[in-house]
């Protein structure tokens, strides 16, 4: 009986252990909590074309941060590659030739035509921001002058 004693009060010993250590790992900063806010979930571009990747070459991503100042333009050009852009601040006005033009402000998302020249122009007062990201692929260019339509 006395063994049995023994043995309860060294699980209960080691419990109450437990239970102070683990009362002390309260006192650690609560766990934070995530929010994911989805920007864009799409399958085609701001112009209505299906999204698709380069084959047959390792896949590259860049991102970029562009800031343009007021009346600045990109220049007519064009992306073979799919990229998605977030509008941080400022005002774009991007022409898309015979595709129509279409004005982004501040927390404007959208994937940007593939393979469609078009041309982007700063049409706020103050600079515009954005982040640019090219889901490439190795030895593509993510942007290419053209000629306008």
């Amino acid at each position: 009986m006395k063994r049995q004693a023994i043995v309860a009060a060294a699980v209960i010993l080691a419990w109450g252990a437990g239970c102070f250590w683990a009362g002390l790992s309260v006192a650690r900063p609560p766990e934070t909590v995530s929010k994911v806010d989805v920007l864009l979930s799409t399958q085609k571009t701001i112009i209505g074309q299906p999204i698709s990747y380069p084959e047959k070459t390792p896949a590259k991503i860049t991102a970029a941060m562009i800031t343009m100042l007021p009346g600045q333009a990109t220049g007519w050009h064009k992306h073979d590659v799919p990229l998605f852009a977030y509008i941080i601040e400022g005002e774009l006005t991007v022409d898309y030739g015979p595709h129509g033009k279409r004005v982004y402000r501040p927390g404007d998302t959208f994937m940007e035509a593939i393979e469609a020249p078009h041309d982007g122009t700063v049409t706020g007062q103050a600079p515009a921001k954005l982040l640019a990201v090219f889901m490439g692929a190795e030895g593509i260019k993510n942007t290419e002058k053209v000629a306008a339509p």
